[in-house]
């Protein structure tokens, strides 16, 4: 399957889910809401290049945006990720590539511990962000950092949650055009 059959179908299938499932769960409390929509951003290929980084979360976000009426929230989120992804990735993987050839970030290609805060930092962010944009209209410094805090640690478990249920077959890039 191609990388770019094999996106569609999990932007599709992200989407789906937040839209369909996430978004129609009883709230358990004002401040957790489970997001797990840009881990389709997050699981992109190294490859990839900005431009279309961007455009990809753009579209994401825009896409939720529709979905949950909202006026660009969830795709300015999307489009900061999308932004700083490749430099978090160039801070975490190795400089050496015969260390490192796999295709796409994942717990398997990067480790544990360096997918781990590639994760967490991508969550903060876009947790952070989106709340921040909500929080311009109303609300408590206190308020915030409890919605970012606990909005990421239920979007973290469902993130781990997924990688360790649903292993990704990693392909490895070769040197051949």
């Amino acid at each position: 399957m191609s990388d770019l059959f094999r996106n569609i179908i999990r932007f599709a299938l992200f989407i789906g889910i937040q839209v369909y499932v996430l978004d129609n769960i009883p709230p358990l409390n004002r401040f957790i809401i489970p997001i797990i929509y840009y881990l389709f951003i997050l699981w992109l290929p190294f490859s990839v290049s900005r431009f279309w980084l961007l455009i990809a979360g753009f579209i994401t976000g825009l896409t939720i945006d529709y979905f949950v009426m909202t006026p660009g929230l969830h795709a300015a989120a999307c489009v900061l990720i999308a932004y700083v992804r490749p430099f978090l990735i160039n801070i975490l993987t190795p400089k050496d590539t015969a260390d490192f050839n796999y295709r796409e970030p994942s717990a398997k290609a990067m480790g544990w511990a360096p997918y781990g805060v590639y994760v967490l930092v991508l969550t903060l962010l876009h947790n952070g962000y989106l709340v921040f944009l909500e929080w311009l209209q109303f609300g408590s410094f206190i308020d915030f950092l409890v919605k970012v805090l606990s909005t990421s640690a239920i979007s973290l478990l469902l993130i781990f949650t997924a990688e360790i249920i649903f292993p990704r077959k990693m392909k490895f890039r070769t040197n051949v055009a």
